[in-house]
């Protein structure tokens, strides 16, 4: 059967089961968005390719399967490289298919030239310049193919004009044939059965042990697998920022977050430990502060599918390359095996009580305003979580927002929380949004912002609109970018370098109402309950609810950049008992 490139494009994207694209055409692009028409893939038209890529990631977020963008050559394709990036370093599957000057052209610096394939050779898994229609039913599996398997990224097309006008004769590669095609290609999944009993043997061994849990355990689909080695070993869980949701906050087991804003207790179990069974976890440095530094005393269980990770960082005692769930199910029956043959588990009890009373006496906390006093942000996130209904994913853009958000809110279920974790990408938030309420249309989908992320990519908020796609927005604005505030106030002598946003420019009440959105502004702590029952209330359009907060207020604890994790910084009402943490 005789096609065009075009519609074997859209063919082979059908028969990957894509159900959504993020898009934007263009020139180079537009013959792919002709058999777009006749097509049951859902096209969102987005008002920016930056957009279009975090939408992506949104969507593969919360329903783990490849987010697809699609976007034309030059500008467009550059757009696309901070997205890329971002999904590259938090491990999302993504697949981006970008057009390209006509096969004549390339290498003339023609209009909207770029060397798409170079620019994004380093922030994707794999990318491809296609150079015949013949070749795109292939191309279009070897991305889908590497970008779900393995650890997951991005992946990228670059198709010149004329490859998407020629014709080709139809074909659909099988599995194998994919397979046989990327002989460089195989992700290891199963563990070394020899390291995963030596990793069992010092599980057992252990007096003072940490679940460090990663990214890699939502990626693996393995929170159920991760809950029954913390409970039939009877170690507590830390759960990263990219890993929130992975073991429930309201498990007696859970730490919670540790790292530069973690809390007290999960920051100085992790440096306490005599064993870190790292568990899809790269020791990011905003988890282990000061390498050198970083929990002395512990031996290292290191698991993770990808080989590059294997002593990056930190040299693990015991490094096993695997897919998380497959790996923690095998240890879970390395374990059971050596209690059957006689073996004990060391007495962790000294542990457990030394950690609940860290807990009791290093609690997150805030002062809460007083009277005519600012509106407090963690009160805002406390009374939005309190209100949520079940199910709600939260997003968050990047910065002190972020953090609050990771903190207060309860996150008892995997896939319901969304940001940018290793890039720290502003602008974030609004675009993820709509992609995670795309990929779930029937949670609740909050994005909490703050007033300087939201104006990076806030005219996503007219594709929610026009594509009747009813995100809610929380924006703590307290007219300040607050993260960088919060350091110059507190490294630079407090001298504030331009960090200072206008506090009525925008109206954020208008121009969520330009966009076609219902805005709300809350400036006092009574208002705060009223207006997130409006919120709640809307299901037709987004809205966007502008929280007037307070910009004194710091994100604590906090490690400074460069310090050891012995140097956590505690509320001042905590100050005095720092000697509980030795």
């Amino acid at each position: 059967m005789k096609i065009t490139g075009a519609q074997a494009l859209i063919k082979a994207l059908e028969m990957e089961q894509v159900e959504t694209i993020f898009g934007l055409p263009g020139g180079c692009i537009l013959p792919a968005y002709d058999p777009l028409l006749d097509s049951p893939i859902r096209h969102i038209l987005v008002r920016h390719e930056q957009g279009a890529g975090h939408m992506a990631e949104g969507y593969a977020h919360v329903t783990g399967r490849p987010g697809v963008a699609l976007v034309t050559s030059g500008p467009a394709a550059t757009n696309m490289v901070t997205p890329l990036m971002d999904a590259y370093m938090d491990s999302i599957p993504m697949v981006c298919v970008t057009g390209q000057v006509p096969t004549s052209a390339i290498g003339t610096d023609a209009f909207q030239e770029c060397d798409t394939v170079g620019i994004t050779r380093s922030v994707t898994k794999h990318n491809e310049l296609v150079m015949s229609a013949q070749e795109l039913p292939m191309a279009v599996r070897q991305a889908f193919h590497i970008a779900t398997t393995g650890r997951p990224g991005p992946t990228l097309i670059d198709v010149p004009k004329d490859v998407l006008t020629s014709t080709m004769d139809w074909h659909w590669p099988s599995d194998d044939e994919v397979v046989d095609s990327l002989p460089g290609y195989r992700p290891i999944t199963k563990g070394d059965p020899r390291l995963i009993k030596e990793a069992a043997q010092l599980i057992l061994a252990s007096e003072r042990p940490v679940l460090y849990a990663g990214g890699g355990i939502l990626k693996a689909r393995a929170a159920d697998a991760l809950r029954e080695l913390a409970e039939l070993t009877g170690i507590h869980v830390v759960t990263t920022l990219m890993a929130r949701g992975a073991f429930p906050d309201d498990h007696p087991l859970c730490l919670g977050m540790p790292g530069m804003h973690g809390n007290a207790t999960a920051v100085t179990a992790m440096q306490r430990s005599d064993l870190l069974v790292a568990l899809g976890a790269r020791f990011d440095d905003r988890i282990t502060g000061k390498i050198p530094a970083f929990a002395p005393a512990a031996k290292v269980i290191h698991v993770d599918i990808d080989p590059a990770e294997q002593g990056k960082v930190r040299t693990p005692d015991v490094p096993i390359v695997g897919d998380c769930k497959q790996v923690i199910e095998e240890l879970i029956k390395a374990i059971k095996d050596l209690v059957r043959a006689g073996n004990t588990q060391a007495d962790i009890g000294a542990w457990k009580s030394r950690i609940s009373g860290w807990r009791e006496q290093f609690p997150l906390s805030y002062e809460p305003s007083e009277p005519g006093e600012a509106l407090k942000p963690q009160f805002c996130l406390e009374q939005l979580r309190d209100n949520a209904p079940k199910g709600t994913i939260l997003v968050s853009g990047v910065g002190q927002h972020q953090m609050w958000s990771s903190q207060y809110w309860r996150f008892n279920e995997p896939y319901t929380w969304v940001n940018s974790g290793g890039l720290g990408t502003m602008g974030f938030s609004v675009p993820a949004a709509i992609g995670a309420k795309v990929g779930c249309p029937d949670r609740t989908v909050w994005a909490v912002d703050g007033d300087g992320c939201f104006q990076m990519t806030a005219q996503e908020l007219v594709t929610a609109s026009v594509e009747r796609i009813p995100i809610k927005v929380a924006i703590l604005n307290n007219s300040y970018l607050g993260m960088v505030r919060q350091w110059q106030e507190m490294f630079y002598e407090e001298r504030y370098s331009e960090v200072y946003l206008s506090p009525e420019v925008p109206d954020f009440v208008k121009w969520a109402e330009a966009m076609g959105c219902v805005g709300i502004r809350v400036d006092s702590p009574e208002e705060v309950q009223p207006a997130i029952d409006k919120a709640n209330s809307v299901d037709d359009r987004p809205v966007v609810v502008d929280f007037r907060v307070d910009a004194r207020e710091k994100v604590f604890p906090m490690v400074p950049a460069g310090f050891s994790n012995d140097d956590l910084l505690l509320p001042s009402a905590q100050e005095a008992n720092r000697g509980a943490l030795k």
